[in-house]
Order: C-alpha cells, then sequence, then structure tokens
C-alpha cells in the first residue's frame, strides 16, 4: 500500500493508495518534493496510436493520454495520476526524438521559434476518470547554432530523450528560450498546482 509522507495529515489517520501511471523521473520527483509518496508504474498505453486516431488539438490530444495512462492501471480501491504534454510549433504536433540526430533535428526546427507546451493530468479510480485540467505555456526559443545544439546535447544526452522538447527546464534547458510565459509546473511535465488542489479536496493532503 501506498502512503502519503506525512500520515498525520489524512482524516481519521487513513491510507489512501496512490499511483502514479509513469516512468517520468521529473513526474516522480515533482510529487515526492511535494510530499507526496506514489508508486510509480508503467502505464499500458498506445501513445503513436492516439496520435494518428485524434482529431483535436494539442491541449485536448495530452488530455486524452493523460486519461488514457490513468486508466490503463485498472486498480480497484487506488487512485491513479496519469500526465501527458504534447508540444507544437507552428501547428505541427512533435514527439519525443527518436535517437540523438532526432534531437539535433527538433532542435534546428524550434530555433528562433515559438513553442506551444500542454500539460495535462487526470486522476482515475475504479476505471473512471473523475477529475482532469490541461495548462498550457508559450516558450520563445532563441536563435540557436549548430555549435550550440552540438554541445547542448553533448551535455543533456541521453536525460533529454524522454523530453518532448528536448529540455529538462530543471537543467541547462533554460539557456534554449528568449521569453516563457507559463507556470513552472506545467512547463515541468505536469500542472502541480492544480493536481495538489484536487487531491486536498479528496483529503489526501492537508487542506
Amino acid at each position: 500500500m501506498v502512503r502519503y509522507a506525512a500520515p498525520q495529515s489524512f482524516p481519521q489517520g487513513c491510507f489512501v493508495p496512490l499511483i502514479l501511471a509513469s516512468t517520468s523521473p521529473i513526474r516522480r520527483s515533482m510529487l515526492a518534493l511535494a510530499g507526496i509518496e506514489a508508486a510509480a508504474i508503467a502505464p499500458s498505453v498506445d501513445e503513436d496510436s492516439i496520435k494518428q486516431s485524434h482529431d483535436g488539438d494539442a491541449p485536448s490530444l495530452a488530455l486524452q493520454i493523460a486519461e488514457a495512462k490513468a486508466l490503463s492501471l485498472d486498480r480497484p480501491g487506488d487512485l491513479v495520476i496519469g500526465s501527458d504534454s504534447t508540444l507544437s510549433v507552428e501547428g505541427r504536433l512533435f514527439s519525443k526524438p527518436v535517437d540523438r540526430a532526432d534531437a539535433a533535428r527538433h532542435l534546428a526546427h524550434f530555433s528562433g521559434k515559438r513553442m506551444m507546451l500542454s500539460s495535462a493530468v487526470a486522476l482515475a479510480s475504479d476505471g473512471e476518470v473523475e477529475w482532469r485540467h490541461v495548462d498550457q505555456a508559450t516558450l520563445e526559443v532563441r536563435t540557436l547554432s549548430p555549435d550550440f545544439i552540438e554541445a547542448y546535447l553533448n551535455l543533456e544526452w541521453p536525460e533529454v530523450a524522454y523530453c518532448v522538447g528536448v529540455f529538462r527546464m530543471e537543467g541547462r534547458g533554460v539557456t534554449l528560450f528568449d521569453v516563457i510565459d507559463g507556470n513552472h509546473f506545467p512547463i515541468l511535465g505536469m500542472p502541480l498546482l492544480r493536481l495538489l488542489s484536487a487531491l486536498r479536496e479528496r483529503g489526501m493532503m492537508p487542506s
């Protein structure tokens, strides 16, 4: 059973199982730093299939995948967190790079352009999504020289391989941008503040 890091905060001292349907190190870290202990389990979701069949915009796609992740771990009595981020540049959706060469091509395409980042989170229990939220942020990428891209990947690869925008804001990713407009946590990978509010509403955090 998974327990919240401060058990005295629960009503009547109860413990509520909490699952993070993700293998993302940053999402696990975000929850841990907020004092939330959750078991991280890889979701069983065919993201490529969802993307191919999706006919909405980037925010709705992020939300659909987040919900699918949360629902993929059908564990009776548990509350499951699903989260996903999508990135579009000039209307084109980008996925995580398949290898370092692909990451370099992505960065070269992002150079001097505006990224639109959508970050979604959902809560599911007993096979039903009971809460969802999506946030957006705008990030203006400065002009990146080929030498900078090479040096950047020398330092950041393969850690950025799991990042849809080929950056970790908690690392050297901040050096890619001139202007960032949006909440810090969705840019990191999950709308944490809204998630914490939803957990408080369910009695899983002190209010």
